[in-house]
């Protein structure tokens, strides 16, 4: 685990995944491509996250879609700043649905890390925690300390969603701890764990 950085700077994003995946009992949890499913793998690879491999500004909506059809469980989404800037079209649907069991958490290093670490528009000033406010969020914030980030945890399992939270983590090229690659093996894992063996017969 990454060390404790001084007041004010930037978290170790990998400390911020294992603090919100603690203890994550049934938690459904869709990791964004790149980093983000990297950081939920380093924390305990888990047949009920589901890993994107590609598809960038995809991962809200597909929790969003997870969240309705599952409306008895909690959903977190962890995705990254580049990735949410590419999807800002999903706030808006997703503060129009309402999903009480949906978290996005965005980890916002300021920065595009799987093009070479070029600075996104986070690192001029955009707000994404007030776009999701905009956006009809009731709770959105951003989260710079890892006591907020441990209230943030337990509201990502207990409280009223659809939640949305930016935490600023360092942009630390970090070695990659990689869930496996083959995707129908990932959702045929994910869907037996939500859904239990029959799953693997249902059309």
């Amino acid at each position: 685990m990454a060390e404790a950085r001084g007041p004010g700077e930037p978290l170790p994003r990998r400390a911020v995944v294992q603090a919100l995946l603690a203890e994550r009992g049934e938690l459904l949890v869709v990791a964004g491509l790149g980093a983000p499913a990297w950081d939920a793998t380093a924390a305990g690879d888990h047949p009920l996250t589901f890993p994107l491999w590609g598809g960038m500004g995809g991962a809200a909506m597909v929790g969003l879609g997870l969240a309705l059809a599952q409306p008895a469980r909690r959903v977190l989404v962890l995705t990254g700043d580049g990735e949410m800037l590419m999807g800002l079209g999903a706030l808006a649907t997703i503060g129009v649905a309402r999903a009480a069991n949906l978290a996005i958490v965005v980890l916002d290093n300021e920065r595009y890390g799987e093009t070479g670490m070029q600075e996104t528009h986070t690192a001029a000033g955009v707000d994404l925690a007030a776009v999701a406010a905009a956006c009809g969020f009731g709770d959105a914030a951003t989260a710079r300390t890892m006591g907020e980030v441990e209230r943030l945890r337990e509201r990502v399992h207990a409280g009223a969603g659809p939640l949305f939270a930016a935490v600023k983590v360092a942009p630390d090229r970090l070695p990659l701890v990689l869930p496996p690659r083959d995707g129908a093996h990932l959702k045929n894992r994910f869907r037996e764990a939500l859904l239990g063996p029959q799953a693997h017969f249902q059309a």
